[in-house]
């Protein structure tokens, strides 16, 4: 079984996407409604050729990360959930961290915590919330 989160973005989802790419790796696939093929209908709301009907973001061990501009429009942003990322490399943990958090607001500045050795969180420019940690063993008194 495999679970891989699903963002939906309200205009964002290219600049959104294309930043995740920049700062993790990997590889990006990003479809438009101009990409769509002939005679497929093309999702509701306004003609837009430009809009995001799906992104795919593959990196690390097999990881994946989709996305797609939402239809509807509503930006009511994602509530109630955040993406984890674990590592290895503390250095490489600041780095993700700090560049996640540009442009937008940290939650819980990068420390150590009784569980890890540096873990923090933040919600990036596009609404999407981050917890960012090391992976290892937990930090004892």
């Amino acid at each position: 079984m495999s679970i891989h989160p699903y963002l939906f973005f309200t205009g964002t989802c290219r600049q959104a996407m294309t930043r995740y790419h920049e700062i993790l790796g990997g590889q990006l696939d990003v479809m438009t409604v101009a990409d769509m093929p002939e005679g497929a209908e093309p999702p509701p709301g306004p003609p837009n050729p430009d809009m995001v009907i799906h992104a795919a973001l593959t990196f690390g061990a097999g990881d994946l990360l989709m996305a797609s501009d939402d239809p509807t429009g509503d930006g009511a942003g994602i509530k109630g959930m955040a993406l984890n990322l674990a590592l290895t490399d503390p250095d490489e943990v600041t780095r993700i961290f700090e560049e996640l958090a540009e442009g937008g607001e940290i939650t819980m500045p990068l420390g150590e915590t009784f569980w890890s050795p540096r873990f923090g969180m933040c919600t990036d420019r596009f609404g999407t919330s981050w917890m960012v940690n090391v992976q290892g063993e937990a930090v004892q008194d």
